[in-house]
């Protein structure tokens, strides 16, 4: 791991292979950590330099300063984009998942200059709605991470992966349950306030979508949602994944990133 000061915080990042092969950043979802990937990694850095980070008050990165207020998805692309930039590249192939989609959202909708492609999962052009965020920020603070963990955590992942990997469940609890609490209510309020419908017309890079068959917090409608909005392709659904096919299903996660951007 390293470490970048950004705005007056810390980021928790990894820049890891060749740095004559072509750039990669992975954004990962709300509640889990850059360890998301890590089973991605072998076969990414044959093909790719790959970037990984944690989002603010998440793993090993620094929580959200109270004097800067609130979180928009900016000031997430711009975390992406520094790092990138101390990475020396001019441009570099995004993808994420879950508010890492919507990270993706807001580079293709500002910043697409910097973008070799995107490749956007689980996510969609709005999540939920504003009181069922506002709700869980709320909840949240009142209860913190560790409590919230219980019932949220098992809605990440399909049955085939729980029966795969037992404890699968119990082992993202406890990564969650070790984050901020106010960082991870703010990111909940930005999701609740974004919404990238009339952003995202005039896409112009290759963009990717990945949907879980399984995914119950953001079905594959959502990313339907997003390809007609965005006018990309139709989602590719995986069979028997949920809401993060970086830990379901690495392998064949990493092999259509491979055959679509080599």
């Amino acid at each position: 791991m390293a470490f970048l000061t950004h705005n007056g915080r810390t980021v928790c990042y990894r820049l890891l292979g060749d740095s004559r092969k072509p750039l990669m950043v992975l954004g990962h979802p709300l509640g889990m950590t850059q360890g998301a990937w890590d089973d991605m990694l072998p076969a990414l850095l044959e093909h790719f330099r790959v970037l990984t980070w944690d989002l603010p008050g998440h793993g090993a990165s620094s929580g959200w300063p109270e004097a800067r207020g609130q979180i928009a998805p900016e000031d997430l692309a711009q975390e992406a984009l520094a790092l990138a930039d101390l990475a020396d590249a001019a441009q570099f192939h995004f993808v994420g998942t879950s508010i890492g989609g919507v990270i993706g959202q807001q580079l293709i909708s500002r910043h697409a200059d910097r973008l070799l492609s995107a490749t956007l999962t689980n996510t969609g052009p709005v999540i939920g709605t504003p009181e069922a965020w506002n709700g869980r920020a709320a909840d949240v603070r009142n209860q913190g991470l560790a409590a919230m963990a219980v019932n949220i955590v098992p809605r990440w992942f399909g049955p085939a992966a729980c029966e795969q990997q037992p404890a699968l469940i119990e082992g993202w609890r406890v990564i969650m349950g070790r984050g901020d609490d106010e960082s991870y209510a703010l990111l909940c309020e930005m999701l609740g306030r974004s919404d990238f419908r009339e952003h995202l017309g005039d896409c112009q890079i290759p963009l990717r979508l990945i949907a879980g068959a399984d995914d119950v917090a953001t079905p594959p409608t959502a990313l339907e949602a997003l390809a007609q909005c965005s006018g990309a392709t139709a989602p590719r659904v995986l069979d028997q994944v949920g809401h993060v096919p970086s830990v379901e299903c690495p392998d064949r996660f990493s092999r259509i990133l491979i055959d679509s951007l080599t």
